[in-house]
């Protein structure tokens, strides 16, 4: 038995920087932690007994809220890792001063407050890592891009993505949903996953939720959207407010609850690193 393999591994944590830390130390340089479009895709070739669909993880994606140096309002999605890639970062905005004024605290409906210098190099595909990452306006990714890479960036304007479906919605609406196509990875990766999630337990709508009918457009903002699962797929249908908990779902979202936003400290993120199969004894025939 020879050869690499890729290998994913659940990691949990109470304290998301540290989650972030043992992913990232996971994944190690020829690996990744999960994107969101990379957690649907895992569901979506998934059997629904498997553990990626029954309980939540947070993705290693973000949502950012900013002004363009020319002064248009936008939102910017990154999968892969963007200002929020570090558990420096994320440290930074757990240890900041409680006060309003403070540029690197939470706001009041706890999204991480970001400075323009870096929303401005995001938008430009300049990360604080180093990374440059490849920017995609949504029109072009609504089109479809091939061969995306782990990492990269779409740009909606603000208005688009407020008017998003929000809330419990149909399948069918789903599909054709901005802020879900950019969640999914674009209209072919949405497809595939809303087929998956309805045929599970044949419901009617899945909740698909953001904050940007709710939030300051004017202060720039970040959120990391999670994704909901539960034990039996059961819960969908019955909008009490957010469901939550294992014996129910309230879909994906970052959106101004605290329940719903995984800025707040806990954090199951999935990361994934090629492993040699002649030195694990996951394989072996026992």
């Amino acid at each position: 038995m020879t050869g690499m393999k890729l290998e994913a591994e659940i990691i949990y944590d109470s304290y998301l920087p540290d989650a972030l830390q043992q992913a990232l130390d996971y994944a190690g340089d020829d690996g990744f932690v999960a994107s969101m479009p990379q957690l649907l895709h895992a569901r979506a070739n998934a059997s629904y007994d498997n553990i990626i669909w029954n309980t939540w993880f947070t993705s290693n994606s973000e949502e950012s809220v900013l002004t363009t140096p020319q002064g248009q309002r936008v939102v910017v999605a990154v999968h892969g890792g963007g200002i929020f890639a570090t558990p420096e970062r994320f440290r930074k905005l757990f240890q900041a001063d409680v006060s309003r004024f403070c540029d690197l605290g939470f706001t009041g409906l706890f999204a991480g407050k970001i400075i323009a210098s870096e929303a401005h190099d995001m938008l430009d595909g300049k990360l604080a890592d180093g990374s440059e990452i490849p920017v995609f306006p949504f029109d072009e990714f609504k089109r479809g891009v091939h061969d995306l890479p782990h990492r990269y960036a779409i740009v909606i304007d603000f208005e688009t993505a407020r008017k998003s479906l929000n809330g419990y919605h149909g399948f069918d609406d789903l599909k054709d949903d901005p802020m879900m196509i950019v969640r999914a990875g674009g209209v072919d990766a949405a497809a595939a996953y809303l087929d998956k999630a309805r045929n599970r337990r044949d419901t009617g709508v899945m909740g698909n939720w953001h904050p940007f009918n709710t939030i300051n457009p004017e202060q720039a903002q970040t959120r990391v959207p999670i994704l909901a699962g539960n034990e039996g797929g059961a819960g969908t249908e019955e909008d009490d407010g957010h469901l939550v908990g294992y014996d129910s779902e309230y879909g994906m979202g970052g959106d101004s609850s605290i329940h719903n936003s995984s800025m707040i400290n806990i954090a199951r993120y999935v990361a994934v690193a090629p492993r040699d199969v002649s030195t694990s004894v996951r394989y072996l025939p026992f």
